[in-house]
C-alpha cells in the first residue's frame, strides 16, 4: 500500500507533460521519439522512429520481418484512423501443396519455425502509408537514430537479454544468417553487452535512401526472393511487388460513456469489444477489483468471447465476420445470459452470428498538436521463424502458422491471404475527444489486458500506472483459430497479488488454477487531459521499457 496516496500496485508515480509523450518497451526507443518530436516530428515519425530502433534493440519481438497495426487520432481532421499493415501469404504455395509439404514433415499444421510459416512481412509498408498521411520529417530523419544505434551499439537490456538467450537455440538449425546476425562469438548477448547490427544499418540505409519499393521491388526484394529459392521457401518478389496495407474502418463499443476503438479482422480485437459489452452488465465497481464475483464474470467473459473468435475471425477477404451481430449490445445480452455465477463453464459454444506465445512490441506516441498514435508491431512468436537472409540483419515472422488446416474453417490457410491475427493496439474516445491510447502485448493476453486495463481505470478508479501494475489474470485453454475445442473450461493463471481466499472461493466455482510467473503481457499508455492540456504515461513495470514526456 502506498502511504501517500493509500492506493495499492504503484511501482512508479505517472509520468506527465505537456507537449508529447512516448512510452516503449525500451528506454533508449523512447528516447529516440522524444528526440523526434523535440525536433519538431509528429507522433507518427516519432512513433516510426522509435519501432526502428525497436527492431534493432527488441529483435526477441519485433522488426521488420514481421507485420504492424496502428490507430492515430489525427488532431487537424479530427478523426481517427486504423491501417492494417499485415501481410500475406505467399501465392505460390496452395492449400494442397502446404498440405503435401506438412506431411513429408510428419505434420498436419503449419510449424512454429522455418520456411512454411513465413508470410510477407508487411512494417516497412506501413511505416510509408503512416509517414505519406502523417509525417513531418522525411523519412530519412525518422530512421537515422536506429541507423546510427545498429552501427555504434546499445548495451542490451536485462529482460530483452533473457528473451534473447531463451530465443538462440531453437532456431538454429534455420537456414540462413540468424546465428551470425543475432550473436557475439556465438552467443546470445548478456545484460549489458553492446551489440551492433550492420546489416540492419545497411537495410534501413537502403529503406530510407530509395523508399518502401526497394524493400518489396528493389534490391531487398531481390535477395529475399533469390535465398528462399535457393532455400526451399516459397516468398518471391512478386508476392513482396503485390503487398499492400490498408486503411480500415474501426471496431467500436461504448463501455460506461467511453468509446473503445479497435482493429477489425484479421485482428481478434472483437474480442476486447465483445467482453466489454458482456461485463457492461455487471456492476464492477460495486463488485471490487480482484474479489471472486468480479474475477469469474470476466473469466466467462472471455471464454464466451474467445469462442466467437475460434470460430469466426479470419480474413475478412475471404470470410467476412459478422461483426455487427457479434457487437451488438442485444448478442451481448444473449451471451450474458449462459453465464453462471456459481459454476464455471467447462465448454462454451460460438453464438451465431497455440497463440499464448506470442511475442510483441507495443508503443504509443503524442505529440504537441495533439496527434496520438497507438502501434503494435511483432515478429508473432519471440524471434519469429528463425529464418534471416544474409546480408540484411533482421528474421521473417512466423506468423502463417496462424492458419488452420481444417478446410472447413474461415482461418484456413490459402496463398494470397492473411492469417489470423493476435496484435492489437487499443484506443478510448471520451465525448467526442482523444482520451487514451494504450495496448497490451503477449498473444491471446491482449484482449484480457485491453479489458483489465480499462476496467482498472474506468470501474475501479486507478491511475494510468497503477492499472498497468496492478495484479493479472490470464485463461488460457479456449478454443482457437488454429484449430482445437475446449472440452475442459482449460485454466486460469493468477499473478501473485489475488488473496488466497479469492483463489479458493473461485476453484470452488470450479475453475482450474495455476501459477505462473509470466505470460501477462507488457502495457504502455498515453492519457490526455484535455481539461489541463497535459498528456498522462505508463509503462509496464514487468519489463525494462519506459514512458518519457517534455
Amino acid at each position: 500500500m502506498d502511504r501517500i496516496t493509500g492506493k495499492s500496485f504503484v511501482t512508479r508515480s505517472e509520468v506527465i507533460a505537456k507537449n508529447g509523450m512516448a512510452a516503449t518497451a525500451q528506454p533508449l526507443a523512447t528516447e529516440v521519439a522524444i528526440d523526434v518530436l523535440k525536433k519538431g516530428g509528429s507522433a507518427v515519425d516519432a512513433a516510426i522512429a522509435a519501432n526502428a530502433t525497436l527492431g534493432l534493440m527488441e529483435p526477441v519481438n519485433c522488426g521488420i520481418g514481421g507485420d504492424l497495426f496502428a490507430i492515430v487520432w489525427d488532431a487537424k481532421t479530427q478523426k481517427l484512423c486504423g491501417i492494417n499493415g499485415s501481410g500475406r501469404s505467399p501465392n505460390g504455395i496452395s492449400y494442397e501443396q502446404m498440405k503435401a509439404e506438412l506431411t513429408k514433415l510428419g505434420l498436419k499444421e503449419i510449424p512454429k519455425f522455418g520456411m512454411l510459416s513465413i508470410s510477407v512481412p508487411g512494417t516497412v509498408d506501413g511505416w510509408f502509408e503512416l509517414h505519406n498521411r502523417f509525417g513531418k520529417l522525411p523519412i530519412q530523419e525518422d530512421l537515422a537514430p536506429a541507423v546510427q544505434y545498429a552501427i555504434e551499439g546499445f548495451p542490451v537490456t536485462e529482460y530483452i537479454a533473457y528473451l534473447w538467450q531463451r530465443n538462440l537455440p531453437v532456431r538454429a538449425q534455420e537456414p540462413g544468417a540468424f546465428l551470425q546476425t543475432y550473436t557475439i562469438n556465438g552467443a546470445a548477448p548478456k545484460k549489458g553487452d553492446v551489440f551492433k547490427n550492420l546489416d540492419l544499418a545497411n537495410t534501413y540505409r537502403i529503406i530510407a535512401e530509395k523508399g518502401r519499393d526497394a524493400f518489396y521491388n528493389g534490391s531487398v526484394a531481390d535477395k529475399i526472393d533469390a535465398f528462399f529459392r535457393a532455400n526451399g521457401g516459397y516468398l518471391r518478389k512478386e508476392d513482396l511487388g503485390s503487398h499492400h496495407s490498408d486503411w480500415v474502418d474501426l471496431l467500436s463499443t461504448k463501455y460506461r460513456g467511453y468509446d473503445v476503438y479497435e482493429l477489425p479482422p484479421n485482428t481478434q480485437g472483437g474480442t476486447v469489444l465483445e467482453m466489454l459489452n458482456i461485463l457492461e452488465g455487471y456492476d464492477l465497481k460495486s463488485m471490487g477489483f480482484g474479489k471472486p464475483d468480479t474475477l469469474h464474470v470476466m473469466i466467462e467473459a472471455k471464454r464466451l468471447a474467445f469462442e466467437n473468435r475460434a470460430k469466426m475471425y479470419a480474413d475478412p477477404a475471404f470470410y467476412p465476420p459478422p461483426m455487427a451481430r457479434l457487437l451488438s449490445k442485444d448478442y451481448a445480452g444473449e451471451r450474458r445470459k449462459l453465464i453462471d455465477m456459481k459454476t464455471a463453464a467447462l465448454h462454451c459454444d460460438a453464438g451465431d452470428a497455440k497463440l499464448a506465445q506470442g511475442d510483441t512490441t507495443y508503443l504509443c506516441v503524442a505529440d504537441k498538436e495533439g496527434n496520438m498514435v497507438s502501434l503494435i508491431q511483432s515478429n508473432f512468436r519471440g524471434m519469429g521463424s528463425g529464418v534471416v537472409v544474409p546480408g540484411l540483419g533482421f528474421g521473417f515472422q512466423d506468423r502463417g502458422e496462424l492458419f488452420s488446416m481444417d478446410p472447413a474453417h474461415p482461418n484456413v490457410y490459402a496463398p494470397g491471404k492473411r492469417p489470423f491475427h493476435t496484435i492489437i493496439p487499443g484506443f478510448v474516445m471520451k465525448d467526442g475527444k482523444p482520451w487514451l491510447a494504450f495496448g497490451v502485448m503477449g498473444g491471446d493476453m491482449q484482449p484480457m489486458g485491453h479489458v483489465q486495463i480499462l476496467t482498472n481505470l474506468i470501474d475501479f478508479g486507478m491511475n494510468l500506472q497503477e492499472a498497468g501494475d496492478a495484479a493479472r489474470w490470464q485463461h488460457e485453454g479456449s478454443s482457437a483459430p488454429t484449430g482445437g475445442t475446449m472440452t475442459d473450461g482449460g485454466w486460469v493463471n493468477f499473478e501473485s497479488g489475488y488473496p488466497y481466499e479469492t483463489i479458493r472461493e473461485l476453484m470452488k466455482r470450479g475453475h482450474h488454477v495455476r501459477f505462473d510467473l509470466g505470460g501477462y503481457g507488457g502495457y504502455q499508455a498515453i492519457m490526455l487531459d484535455d481539461r489541463q492540456g497535459v498528456y498522462y504515461g505508463a509503462s509496464e513495470s514487468r519489463k525494462d521499457g519506459c514512458a518519457i514526456g517534455y
